[in-house]
């Protein structure tokens, strides 16, 4: 110290830096100022402060991290990727002593001139350690054999999105030992870059892919993003993995096992798939059509949207937002009565990794897995991600799986069964509103598979959708991995019960019955309401009455028969479907006129309907389209209105009415008398602001 005072003194500038280890991290704390007699006492005093807290190894681990290695390199860790191609603890000694000598002369790096320099500086450190007999003589001549680098090595950059949001998270901590399986993450590089490529042909430029190994129960690929088009409007740079994006129906499922598991439905049970309106909100099937009433399985393997938002009804929008959050998804910050029914067909936002790690661990709680508390993990030490799908039993997580591996999507060309497979494979796809996220999620028993592709910036395409633009490479993902066989419910997680083989509700007298498999802690009780014991004449042509008829010329058959409206529908799907025979006509037809509901029923207006009726931009009222059906196809109804009659229709009964504001009654005579009543109200201009 006193010498290089005494040098900087005599040259009246900093010439010598008295530069201890101690010393040179005291400078590189202060940002490397200026070198003048002020700073170097205000290093000395940091210094001196470094020496009383810590180590000479921990100064020197500290040194390490931050010391300069020449050409832009920083740290101890970069500069052996950087100039070796590998990490400290697998450097020859050649390579450590080159390194060692290095930050004291960072500069000779950039120059081809200063390499010879270098490597004198590094064989005569070698020469010291052979000295000191850390080295053998063998190992010493072979490390001066060895070549300074020239050129700076190309980095890997295979996970480049996972790094960086890990390394702007103050919540993770370096280094990052992650889970990731090179081999894998390369191949799957290429091959997004080349489906990437695909999808920019049909005006998608961004890709994301999430691959989990279920039984270390971590992540072990990552995509955040490929940005196809290779500039700043893909936004390449941004991690879509874990960026919130709008999900479609990738939520369906977690319902259905939800109501599975508290004995809500059984996989068999009917639900209805009818035009439905909830306060406004009228949901509608990706192809526009209904089906009358579809079992809860298929109607969650077909993506239907309709059951769904009338299960979520019956389930509850806040249990389930709840639920979700609790299970990981951490995008939920609104209120549920914000999100309304829509959180099932993509009201929400969800990240892709939140949302594959829901879908693994329900994989893994479909063969008894209970995780420790912990979800699914980025890195071997940290364990971030906190929440997990244990409150879902084994059973209800192995049949939503199992429904899965039917999927049928009724698109219009048949795509879907382009990703017809042997391998065991439960699926789901997601549209976002206005087709701007494309969503694929796969469970196999190795692995669970998330796929996103779309515009980061929300940019819609036509004709895009989960199917269309991510289920494809998520197959061609699952074309890159070990799979496994198959996934089985483990002993004990199920149960078998007698419903009905028509209704799927517990099965009665009347009803045909099978055996289905349901959760083993679930308790369905609601027994089948659409059999009925129908007596008709000797020939079964019509029904008839015993006030009418003698016991002896009946002959009793059992019925199933569906409500008027759900029938009307349900008999375009089942062509083998049986309507009500007709009751006998004549003086002794014997027909309730006083309630028509078991014959004919509204579309619209449903029960307690409040009707808005909208002005057109000339500020006059528009039409609401009114919508009944009938048993009978050829029946006529009678429409009448606050006691006024409007019309009669045949075959197909709509009408189009402009009812004022205020309250109204609705009545519907058929051609035998038989009434339906319906009170409705139009609401006026300042009750619907």
């Amino acid at each position: 110290m006193v010498r290089a005072v005494w040098q900087n003194l005599k040259a009246g500038e900093v010439k010598s830096g008295a530069s201890t280890i101690t010393m040179q991290l005291a400078r590189l704390a202060e940002k490397n100022s200026h070198r003048t007699f002020g700073q170097k006492i205000k290093e000395a005093t940091l210094a001196l402060r470094l020496e009383f807290h810590f180590s000479k190894k921990e100064i020197l681990s500290l040194f390490a991290e931050q010391a300069p290695f020449g050409r832009n390199v920083v740290g101890i860790n970069a500069a052996s990727w950087f100039y070796f191609g590998r990490s400290p603890e697998d450097l020859s000694w050649a390579e450590a002593c080159f390194l060692a000598v290095l930050p004291k002369n960072p500069s000779l790096a950039a120059q081809s001139e200063g390499r010879p320099k270098l490597k004198l500086k590094r064989d005569r450190l070698l020469w010291k350690l052979w000295q000191h007999g850390y080295l053998s003589e063998l190992e010493y001549r072979l490390a001066l054999s060895e070549p300074v680098p020239a050129n700076l090595k190309s980095i890997p950059r295979d996970c480049q999105h996972l790094l960086e949001t890990l390394a702007n998270d103050p919540g993770w901590k370096t280094p990052f030992n992650s889970f990731i399986n090179h081999d894998l993450q390369r191949r799957l590089n290429l091959a997004a870059e080349a489906y990437g490529e695909k999808l920019l042909n049909r005006g998608l430029r961004n890709l994301a892919v999430v691959v989990i190994d279920n039984k270390k129960e971590a992540v072990t690929a990552y995509i955040g993003n490929i940005g196809s088009g290779r500039n700043f409007d893909s936004a390449q740079y941004v991690d879509i993995a874990q960026s919130p994006r709008s999900t479609g129906s990738i939520l369906k499922p977690f319902l259905y096992g939800l109501m599975l598991q508290e004995g809500l439905i059984t996989p068999e049970m009917l639900v209805p798939d009818i035009p439905t309106r909830y306060e406004g909100f009228r949901p509608k099937n990706f192809d526009r059509q209904f089906r009358g009433a579809v079992p809860a399985r298929t109607a969650l393997a077909w993506s239907l949207n309709v059951p769904a938002v009338r299960l979520l009804h019956q389930y509850g929008i806040a249990k389930f937002k709840n639920k979700l959050s609790h299970w990981g998804m951490n995008t939920l910050f609104r209120p549920a009565e914000d999100y309304g029914l829509s959180l099932i067909l993509g009201g929400a936002e969800g990240k892709l990794l939140e949302i594959t790690s829901m879908y693994a661990e329900m994989g893994l709680r479909a063969i008894g897995v209970k995780s420790g508390g912990s979800k699914i993990r980025l890195l071997r030490k940290e364990e971030k991600i906190t929440s997990s799908l244990n409150d879902l039993s084994p059973g209800a997580a192995y049949l939503t799986l199992l429904a899965m591996t039917e999927v049928n999507r009724p698109d219009e060309e048949g795509f879907w069964r382009n990703f017809s497979s042997a391998r065991w494979i439960a699926w789901k796809t997601g549209t976002s509103f206005g087709l701007k996220d494309a969503w694929a999620v796969g469970v196999t028993p190795n692995y669970t598979i998330g796929v996103w592709a779309g515009n980061a910036d929300g940019e819609g395409r036509p004709e895009i959708t989960g199917l269309t633009a991510a289920a494809p490479f998520l197959f061609e993902v699952i074309g890159l991995l070990n799979t496994g066989g198959e996934i089985t419910a483990p002993p004990g997680s199920l149960k078998r019960i007698e419903v009905c083989e028509d209704s799927g509700y517990l099965a009665t007298e009347l009803c045909p019955k099978k055996s289905i498999w349901v959760p083993a802690e679930s308790h369905f009780d609601q027994a089948c309401r659409y059999h009925q014991l129908v007596h008709l004449d000797l020939a079964g042509r019509y029904r008839v009455d015993s006030r009418f008829e003698s016991v002896a010329r009946m002959k009793h058959q059992s019925w199933f028969v569906l409500p008027p409206v759900q029938e009307y529908y349900y008999r375009t799907w089942h062509p083998d479907y049986r309507r009500l025979p007709p009751l006998r006509p004549g003086k002794n037809n014997q027909v309730d006129v006083t309630d028509g509901s078991r014959i004919m029923s509204l579309v619209y207006p449903e029960p307690g309907t409040a009707v808005f009726i909208p002005v057109d931009l000339d500020g006059q009222p528009q039409e609401v389209v009114f919508e009944a059906v009938h048993r009978q196809q050829e029946a006529v109804i009678h429409w009448h209105l606050d006691e006024d009659y409007l019309t009669t229709t045949r075959h197909f009964h709509k009408i189009v009415l402009n009812p004022r504001p205020g309250e109204h009654r609705l009545v519907l005579v058929d051609g035998e008398g038989r009434r339906l009543v319906r009170q409705f109200k139009v609401m006026g201009k300042s009750e619907a602001e």
